[in-house]
């Protein structure tokens, strides 16, 4: 393994602010590290990336990793870093998160808000906001680290710092795994992973088994033939087929999917046409699948696939319909004696009455899960807070709230410091349980 030798490029805050004397115990170096913490969590708010290219991020990272003793290496996965820190003999222990922000307008008020834009894959110019929370992630991580990097004495064994880029596209811990992941780093005992979300703060959910969602997302493209709108009986009209399309899909969940099964079936974009009496050629519909069991999934996908065909051939189409894949999540899965764990040592921080049990799977995706499936080690991935617990008097925090914007929305805005010490103190207390212990 050879780490990058790339310089140290400008971080928006002293890197030495964010590291500790060696010997300083966790429970006293967290509060010397909050206000550096709030700091980079407000300036990485302002200034989100979009995904694969989080190139200042990664270059943050790297940054404080370094003054905090840590041997890093760059470029894993295009922008990906991965932080190195052994302390003798004992378990590998990988600790993730994601950095990637959203093509989304930012509408939180917030005074750290961000006003970024840049360039998307189409080549049109977007507005980039963190409305997924990788800002608190990498963050809390950061946090970990430290503690880490100056606490040796409370353990034993080797921590991999992983911050993955382009979660939201499903393709980042994919790319880190194709950069020969599995053979430039140590093999994990375990992947630990966390993600803020509308709970209050000061709570955590999880559970064991399949956690959140498998996700499919893919183009469909649709032909006819084009014409003047006052003479439709000369053309095959693409619009009319994407409409009969986008109905007969609704009926995949409900008509073909057991009650007791789970599936989501959206449509998020039909594109078709420029002017109003012209019939185009072509029309694109941007689909979305979610599911929690395999066999469902096959089945949803190949429903699609029959009744897009279908229709086409129904409509009297040209050619064939066109799928392109545009990305897919795998299940994410917990191992039931990891969770088990990291339940134990969650308690120690959020205590009975802050630690909830996960009823039900999330519909959400993530790519966390690669990891521990490519290689071949349990995972445990958690939800933790970020909203005030006043908005939650007399609710059930476990249940989405009105009013209270979650993840992806252009109005999400965590709390920053209590979520930030949640989350370092979290992640720092399960990684605990599973290091070796200190001499």
């Amino acid at each position: 393994m050879t780490p990058s030798t790339s310089p140290a490029p400008a971080c928006p805050v002293d890197p030495a602010r964010l590291t500790l004397p060696a010997g300083t115990p966790a429970d006293e170096g967290l509060p010397q590290l909050l206000p550096a913490l709030g700091e980079l969590y407000r300036d990485l708010h302002a200034h989100p990336e979009l995904s694969m290219h989080e190139t200042r991020t990664a270059e943050i990272i790297a940054t404080v990793l370094r003054a905090q003793g840590w041997e890093v290496t760059e470029h894993v996965g295009t922008t990906g870093v991965v932080g190195t820190l052994t302390n003798g003999e004992g378990p590998t222990v990988l600790l993730r998160a994601d950095t990637d922000g959203l093509p989304l307008a930012e509408d939180t008020g917030l005074p750290y808000a961000s006003t970024d834009t840049a360039t998307g894959p189409d080549g049109h110019e977007v507005p980039v906001m963190h409305g997924c929370g990788h800002d608190h992630h990498v963050t809390a991580l950061l946090g970990a680290t430290a503690l880490y990097a100056a606490d040796r004495a409370s353990w034993r064994g080797t921590l991999l710092a992983v911050f993955q880029p382009g979660e939201e596209i499903a393709a980042g811990a994919q790319a880190m795994v194709d950069d020969g992941f599995a053979d430039r780093f140590p093999r994990p005992d375990v992947c630990l992973g966390q993600h803020v979300s509308p709970l209050p703060t000061g709570t955590v959910a999880l559970r064991p088994g399949t956690t959140m969602s498998a996700a499919d997302s893919f183009r469909i493209r649709l032909f006819g033939s084009g014409g003047h709108g006052s003479q439709p009986e000369l053309t095959v009209d693409p619009i009319v087929l994407g409409a009969h399309v986008v109905t007969r899909l609704q009926t995949v969940v409900s008509r073909e999917i057991a009650a007791q099964d789970a599936a989501v079936v959206t449509v998020g974009s039909f594109r078709a046409g420029h002017k109003e009496n012209i019939i185009p050629d072509s029309a694109e519909l941007k689909v979305n699948v979610r599911t929690f069991d395999p066999e469902v999934r096959e089945r949803v996908l190949a429903a699609i696939e029959r009744i897009v065909r279908g229709e086409a051939q129904t409509a009297g189409a040209p050619r064939e319909p066109e799928f392109e894949p545009l990305n897919a999540f795998p299940l994410t899965v917990n191992d039931d004696d990891a969770t088990e764990r990291a339940r134990a040592a969650l308690l120690a921080v959020y205590g009975e009455e802050g630690v909830q049990h996960m009823a039900r799977p999330l519909s959400g995706s993530e790519d966390f899960g690669i990891f521990g499936t490519t290689l071949d080690c349990p995972s445990v991935f958690w939800m933790w807070g970020s909203f005030d617990p006043k908005l939650y008097e007399g609710e059930d925090p476990t249940r989405p709230r009105p009013g209270i914007p979650g993840n992806h929305s252009p109005r999400f805005a965590p709390q920053a410091e209590p979520v930030i010490e949640y989350g370092v103190r979290g992640l720092r207390a399960v990684a605990a349980e599973f290091n070796g212990p200190g001499a």
